[in-house]
């Protein structure tokens, strides 16, 4: 298959940090820049959702319940998020599974509530040092993907799909392009073995200390379609660098 078939992503998630006056900045710096070839996501804190007005990108959210309303303090649902123009949500971070205890059950739960929300999110799957160290990765994030496909089958072709490995998250430790490339390979191959064609054109995001600087060489690889993207998405001139890596690829 060609490199790059697919349009690239960079989706620039701030975690909790930010301003308003980062939305300002991010927001005028963007509307500067040409980024035809890209589709590029912020995604602040939720109470920040608000402030945001996009031009030139999409607007995501960094988590959403798996309910749809109710008495659920502190939650926000999808009926919410879409009269903020959120178009993306951030389901399964490894921060919301190791942190808040978000099992693979709560992780479809959310998935399939974006869905039916009519919104795209992107499914993070990833794994520690530990696992990485002791050899069978592959099958721990082929069971992470797994448990999705199980849930919401042949609608994976709506989601977009986040490799981070949690050994490389914020760590300054990113993997080399050889092992991104590898895994999401890896990960194509094997959902490719139910669902072909879908899996040709899924976007599979590389998340785990991705900066201007390598994010070129990272986003080079076949099976790479760009990053999901944390510190360096607080830095303008730095996620704009990121995002033009994107956006140059042949």
């Amino acid at each position: 298959m060609p490199a790059h078939v697919r349009r690239p992503m960079v989706a620039g998630n701030w975690k909790m940090n930010g301003s308003k006056a980062l939305v300002s900045a991010m927001t005028q710096s963007l509307s500067e820049v040409s980024l035809d070839n890209v589709d590029v996501v912020i995604c602040p804190p939720m109470p920040l959702l608000a402030c945001v007005e996009p031009n030139k990108f999409y607007l995501g959210a960094q988590n959403v319940s798996q309910y749809d309303a109710g008495a659920y303090t502190g939650e926000s649902s999808t009926s919410i998020l879409s009269e903020l123009n959120v178009r993306y949500v951030i389901v399964g971070h490894s921060e919301r599974r190791e942190l808040f205890a978000e099992d693979d059950q709560v992780v479809v739960q959310k998935v399939q509530a974006v869905l039916n929300a009519g919104l795209t999110p992107i499914v993070c799957f990833g794994e520690s040092l530990k696992v990485r160290e002791e050899g069978n990765y592959l099958e721990f994030l082929y069971a992470q993907v797994d448990a999705v496909l199980n849930g919401i089958g042949a609608k994976i072709k709506d989601c977009v799909l986040a490799y981070e490995p949690i050994w490389a998250i914020g760590t300054g430790n990113t993997a080399s392009p050889e092992q991104a490339q590898q895994v999401h390979a890896k990960v194509r191959e094997h959902i490719a073995q139910e669902y072909t064609d879908i899996a040709a054109g899924l976007t599979i995001l590389y998340g785990g200390s991705v900066n201007a600087a390598n994010a070129a060489e990272l986003f080079s690889q076949q099976d790479v379609d760009g990053g999901l993207v944390g510190g360096a998405s607080l830095k303008t001139d730095d996620f704009i660098a990121i995002c033009q890596a994107a956006n140059n690829l042949d």
